[in-house]
């Protein structure tokens, strides 16, 4: 497998272009205080768009995430960007940490030292890891697939190479959103490769096989209800994004607001808190000098083209981090129909991107989940 390092360098040119697509914007009009109520707060967003013009500054984020140990690798046909940290404890275990959408591989800037090296962050030093942290297929950096079938359970065989290839025959997983799904593939794929898997999401696809005449709890029952509610209240975008893609994606590769208001609406709909902006333009700013916003819909067609149905166990651990402002998280037992549930536990705090906004808390979770493993492995 070819490896390569990788630097970010976004030409002037598309700095000057956004600029100049953003001093031109075309709001929208709105009802005068209808906030979030019918998508994004246009207050906001004409704050957020302000601040992308006039105040973010992309080179000091270039500059920052070039300090990162970036690569890229061409795995089958696929070009993968990566992060990959090695870890400075004694032992250090392989780890590969995959992102979800609208987010990217800069989820996992904060929480990556935390895991690589937990001793320089009052933890173990035995709990070490070597992150992996890759941008799925049609994100970011990696390339964009030109050909149908590439979604979550592919990218799990994509992973499994990459790991394998960077020296890593057996390995853990951990993702949310999109990543969650990649990381419960690679455990029902690659069970002799994957010592455990750590997930803070529950794919929605997902529906565990139900013997004849068996019926559901009580909490699982009231799961379906919640979310059946979200979909029906927010599911929106999924439903567009996996059917008529493209259409979407015309308008939001060619417009900076128009990518900033789909974009920004969900992480403020799915945080516990706000996020500051420099924060949501860096992850905009990646979506946008790549043009990568249509690619990165191709994991909702391939999903609905191959949603997430087990009919055997799925052999590796499981452990499971509910953060309370994560989309709607079906009960234990619910997930316990399907896979080795050895780890499930509430958080305080944190919503939808839990490494992105609980860093700390997320990653004493998989360290404590992996720690008992690492002896088995």
């Amino acid at each position: 497998m070819h490896i390569e390092p990788f630097h970010i360098a976004v030409p002037e040119a598309d700095l000057a272009d956004l600029h100049a697509r953003l001093a031109r914007t075309r709001l929208a009009p709105a009802i005068a205080g209808q906030g979030a109520s019918e998508g994004i707060d246009p207050a906001f967003l004409a704050k957020l768009l302000a601040h992308w013009r006039d105040g973010f500054d992309w080179r000091a984020v270039e500059a920052r995430l070039n300090r990162l140990p970036q690569y890229r690798a061409r795995v089958q046909d696929q070009t993968i960007h990566f992060v990959h940290q090695r870890g400075a404890g004694p032992d250090p275990m392989p780890l590969v940490l995959t992102h979800g959408w609208p987010g990217s591989f800069l989820e996992m800037e904060a929480i990556t030292p935390l895991l690589a090296d937990p001793g320089a962050h009052g933890a173990d030093p035995r709990d070490s890891f070597h992150v992996v942290a890759p941008s799925l297929p049609g994100f970011g950096y990696s390339s964009q697939p030109t050909h149908k079938g590439i979604g979550a359970f592919e990218t799990a065989g994509l992973w499994a190479e990459l790991m394998t290839g960077l020296g890593y025959p057996r390995f853990g997983a951990q993702g949310g959103d999109i990543g969650a799904g990649v990381s419960a593939w690679l455990g029902q794929r690659f069970p002799e490769q994957v010592i455990g898997m750590h997930l803070n999401y529950i794919p929605g696809s997902f529906r565990p096989p139900q013997a004849a005449g068996e019926q559901l709890t009580d909490d699982e029952q009231d799961f379906l209800r919640r979310a059946a509610g979200f979909l029906d209240r927010e599911g929106a975008y999924a439903r567009l994004q996996g059917t008529k893609p493209h259409t979407l994606a015309v308008g939001l590769h060619d417009s900076p607001a128009g990518l900033a208001a789909w974009i920004a609406e969900k992480f403020q709909a799915w945080s516990d808190g706000p996020i500051d902006l420099d924060t949501l333009l860096a992850n905009i700013s990646l979506y946008w000098f790549t043009g990568s916003i249509g690619s990165s819909f191709r994991m909702y067609v391939e999903g609905r083209a191959r949603p997430m149905a087990l009919t055997t166990r799925v052999a590796p651990p499981l452990g499971v981090a509910l953060f309370p402002f994560e989309l709607p998280m079906p009960p234990r037992s619910w997930v316990a129909r399907s896979f080795d549930v050895q780890q499930w536990n509430t958080m305080p705090a944190g919503g939808h991107f839990a490494a992105l906004e609980q860093p700390a808390m997320l990653a004493e979770e998989i360290r404590a989940f992996f720690r008992p493993l690492r002896i088995r492995a």
